[in-house]
C-alpha cells in the first residue's frame, strides 16, 4: 500500500491524536497493487434524477486519500487498497479505465447510461487524478447520460466540472460529508472540515451546473445506537436542502482502521439494520432521493440485525432505494426487533455495546 505520510496541507486539520493511530494501524499492512488494475468495477441500478438507471461503477486505483495518507477517517480501509508511491501515472489510470470498459462490454447488455468513479479519495484531486486524465476521462464518456464524481469540498471547482458540462453530461460531485453534525465528523470520524464548506462546495458545483450526492456515515465510532440514528435524521434533512440525492452508508468494519481495533476489543457494533429502516422511513418526505447500500449486510463486521431476518430487511432497503416507498418496511418484521428496540432505549455513550 501507499505509505502514511502527513504532510503540511494535512498537519493540524484533524484529531492528531486520531491521526498518529490511523497511521501506526495502517502502517501494519504492505501488500502491493497493480497501477493497471482497477480496485473495483460493477454493474447495477441506481435512482437518479431522471429515474431508475443500470450504473456503471469504477473505483480507480489511486495512491491514496491525500487525507488517509495522514492517518484519516477513523472507519475508512480504503488507502490500504492504494498504490505504493503516492501517485499513479495518467497511462497506467487509462489502462484501469480500460478494464472497467471491458467489464462493461462483456456482462452488459448495453453501455450504462450512469456512470459513477471514485478513488476512495477525491477524483478532483489532481495529485490523486491528474487532469490529463479527468479530461479524458470526460470524454471517453461523453455520450452517456450522468457521471458522478467522488471529492472532498476543497477540490470542487467550476474550471474542473467544466470538463464533464462542456461534453453535455449531467454530472453530479458525491461529497463524503458523513454527517451534518460538525461535532461528530470531527470527533468521531476524524474529518476535518465543516457543514459549512459543504454547503460551500455545494454552491460551487451548482454554480457549474452540476448536482451534489451527499455521503452520509450511520453510526461512526463512539455512539450509542440512539445517538447514530438521531444523527443520520437530522443529518438527511439538513443535506436535503444543498443535494439531490443523500446516500446513507452504514457503517461497516473495515480491515486497518480504528474501528476495527475498536471491533476487536468488543468496543464497537456495526449499526442494525433496523436503524437503517426507521432512518429511511422517518426522511421519506425530504425533497431528495434518499438511499441506503448495507455493505456487508449479515455479517458480524457489517450492519445486521438477528441474522434469520437480515437478508428480508435488506430487500426491503434495497426495495425502498429504487421505490422511495416506506410502506416496504411494513412487510418485514422479526422477534430481534424488540432486542433492538431495548438497546435503543438502554445504551449509554462511551459504553460497550449492549448487544452484539
Amino acid at each position: 500500500m501507499s505509505k502514511p505520510t502527513p504532510e503540511v496541507y494535512e498537519r493540524g486539520r484533524g484529531m492528531d491524536a486520531h491521526n498518529q493511530v490511523m497511521r501506526d494501524i495502517r502502517s501494519q499492512k504492505d501488500k502491493k497493487y497493480d497501477p493497471h488494475e482497477p480496485t473495483r468495477v460493477w454493474l447495477d441500478e441506481d435512482n437518479t434524477p431522471d429515474g431508475v438507471r443500470q450504473s456503471l461503477t469504477i473505483i480507480l486505483n489511486t495512491g491514496g486519500c491525500r487525507w488517509a495518507r495522514a492517518g484519516g477517517c477513523t472507519m475508512c480501509g480504503y488507502v490500504a487498497e492504494s498504490v505504493e508511491g503516492g501517485s499513479v501515472a495518467h497511462e497506467a489510470l487509462m489502462d484501469q479505465l480500460q478494464v472497467c470498459l471491458d467489464h462493461e462490454a462483456e456482462n452488459a447488455d448495453e453501455p450504462s447510461p450512469l456512470i459513477k468513479i471514485y478513488t476512495s479519495g477525491s477524483f478532483l484531486d489532481e495529485r490523486e487524478i491528474p487532469a490529463e486524465t479527468r479530461a479524458a476521462v470526460a470524454e471517453t464518456f461523453a455520450e452517456r447520460e450522468r457521471i458522478v464524481v467522488e471529492s472532498l469540498p476543497d477540490f470542487v471547482s467550476r474550471a474542473k466540472l467544466a470538463d464533464f458540462t462542456a461534453q453535455g453530461l449531467e454530472t453530479d460531485v458525491a461529497v463524503g460529508l458523513e454527517t451534518a453534525t460538525d461535532r461528530v465528523r470531527h470527533d468521531c470520524v476524524n474529518k476535518y472540515f465543516a457543514f459549512d464548506d459543504f454547503v460551500a462546495a455545494s454552491e460551487e458545483a451548482e454554480a457549474a451546473g452540476a448536482g451534489v450526492k451527499a455521503y452520509l456515515l450511520m453510526k461512526p465510532p463512539f455512539l450509542t445506537e440512539r445517538e447514530a440514528l438521531e444523527d443520520m435524521v437530522s443529518s438527511v434533512r439538513r443535506c436535503a436542502d444543498y443535494a439531490h440525492t443523500v446516500s446513507m452508508n452504514p457503517c461497516n468494519v473495515q480491515r486497518y482502521t480504528m474501528v476495527d481495533e475498536l471491533f476487536f476489543q468488543g468496543g464497537y457494533r456495526p449499526p442494525w439494520l433496523w436503524s437503517v429502516a426507521e432512518v429511511l422511513e422517518r426522511t421519506a418526505d425530504v425533497d431528495a432521493i434518499v438511499v441506503s447500500d448495507p455493505v456487508g449486510h449479515g455479517s458480524d463486521r457489517g450492519p445486521h440485525n438477528c441474522g434469520e431476518c437480515d437478508d428480508r430487511v435488506q430487500r426491503a432497503i434495497k426495495d425502498f432505494d429504487l421505490r422511495q416507498d416506506p410502506a416496504v418496511f411494513e412487510q418485514v418484521d422479526c422477534d430481534c426487533a424488540a432486542t433492538w428496540r431495548a438497546v435503543l432505549d438502554e445504551e449509554a455513550a462511551y459504553a460497550m455495546p449492549l448487544a452484539r
